[in-house]
């Protein structure tokens, strides 16, 4: 399928790669009263821009619907904590950040990392569109604008003096439609010597380890460091340094400069941009054969959850995330299959899973009902929930990890 327009680059050449049929905003979870309503579902396509090299899906459904209340709190993890307080320390003392300084975050969520800079005496900005997340931020101090961050804002901002020294972008270059702005928008926000840390989860990890739940309409595009550079570069910013990290099943860390006041860049840009080169990874032929395994994918799950159930088994599952939604609607897996959903936001306790239906329940259902297995939706934070859970597991209950290969803990 071609003719669609990359919105990126503007080409109108796109190539679907995968299709994961009409699936429900992935956080529009239901209450007991939504239950009985129609939900609202659209196309979920993962495409491919060979002019660019960007990854994206074929329909956007619009911001408000979206982002106007969010169901996902990053304070409901400790791996994000964690994850959050070791970025700001090392940003405070590589940039020498004081009380002159002034750090920002769009898509700050509920202040969970610029919390850490007001901890630490420094001025602090977040941009955030949801209302019930920026009030959560905002009772912890966090000065925060309930916007969405645009070019327009940027400019705003710059002309009341408010420029920042440091920028954080935590997975938010994927869920912008207008990438281009914002990206521009960065880059005349920043102070001349500040610098932005983009953080997104990297495309060659998504389709190498078969992470498609990762692809949802909240996440309009996948990013490798070859598509980043070319949008940066478009939008006068420029990556000054990358790296790798494992956060979110794998994302790249890119540090980014306003294009005239930036430094060389750092010989891991140029490294990486070589190894990606070599594997193709700015290519429709890396893409190809992706919906084959997730297609092979769901087979290996539906197999193993219907033999546990034919031996008597009873099974939950864990996560009420987003990817989560993904994987059960595109899989067909719901009531006859899982019981409920355990999860430990307060604010997704209480009500259902979209599409499917199951019923999210707080982490102590396992405990008390001991399915015999739990199914990890949320499995980018195995590490930390099979630890919260290690009664469970001790008293012989078992967690599903779904990808790259059904298994068993």
């Amino acid at each position: 399928m071609s003719g669609l327009t990359c919105r990126g680059c503007g080409v109108s050449d796109l190539q679907v790669v995968l299709s994961l049929g009409e699936m429900p905003p992935s956080n529009a979870l239901l209450t007991r009263t939504s239950l009985t309503e129609p939900e609202r579902r659209y196309p979920l396509e993962l495409a491919f821009c060979e002019a660019c090299g960007l990854a994206q899906i074929t329909v956007s459904i619009d911001p408000a619907e979206l982002f106007g209340e969010y169901a996902y709190f990053s304070s409901y993890s400790t791996t994000m904590l964690a994850h959050a307080e070791t970025v700001v320390g090392r940003m405070i003392a590589e940039r020498h950040l004081g009380p002159d300084s002034l750090a920002m975050e769009i898509a700050s969520n509920d202040g969970y990392l610029l919390h850490n800079y007001v901890q630490a005496g420094i001025p602090v900005l977040g941009i955030d569109p949801a209302g019930n997340v920026v009030e959560t931020a905002r009772d912890r101090g966090v000065e925060t604008l309930c916007e969405f961050f645009s070019a327009d804002l940027a400019e705003e901002l710059r002309a009341s003096g408010r420029r920042a020294s440091v920028l954080h972008a935590n997975n938010v270059l994927a869920h912008v439609p207008d990438v281009n702005g914002v990206v521009t928008g960065i880059g005349r926000v920043l102070a001349d010597d500040g610098v932005a840390v983009i953080e997104t989860p990297y495309v060659r990890d998504l389709i190498e380890r078969l992470e498609f739940d990762t692809i949802y309409h909240e996440h309009l595009f996948y990013y490798s460091l070859t598509a980043l550079q070319r949008l940066c570069d478009r939008n006068g910013v420029r990556i000054v340094d990358v790296e790798r990290i494992p956060i979110h099943g794998g994302s790249l860390r890119v540090f980014a400069a306003p294009a005239g006041t930036a430094p060389e860049p750092a010989p891991a840009v140029a490294a990486l941009l070589e190894e990606e080169a070599r594997v193709g990874l700015a290519t429709l032929a890396y893409f190809q054969g992706f919906g084959g395994k997730v297609e092979a994918l769901k087979g290996q799950l539906l197999a193993l959850l219907d033999s546990l159930k034919d031996q008597g088994d009873r099974i939950a599952a864990y996560g009420a995330a987003a990817k989560g939604t993904v994987l059960l609607n595109a899989f067909g897996i719901g009531t006859e299959r899982i019981e409920f959903v355990a999860d430990r936001s307060e604010y997704k306790q209480g009500r259902y899973m979209p599409g499917v239906h199951l019923p999210i329940v707080r982490p102590e259902a396992l405990l008390a009902e001991m399915p015999d297995e739990v199914l990890l939706l949320a499995w980018n934070f195995a590490e930390e929930i099979l630890e919260q859970q290690a009664e469970y597991r001790k008293r012989g209950g078992r967690f599903i990890i779904p990808a790259p290969e059904p298994t068993l803990v």
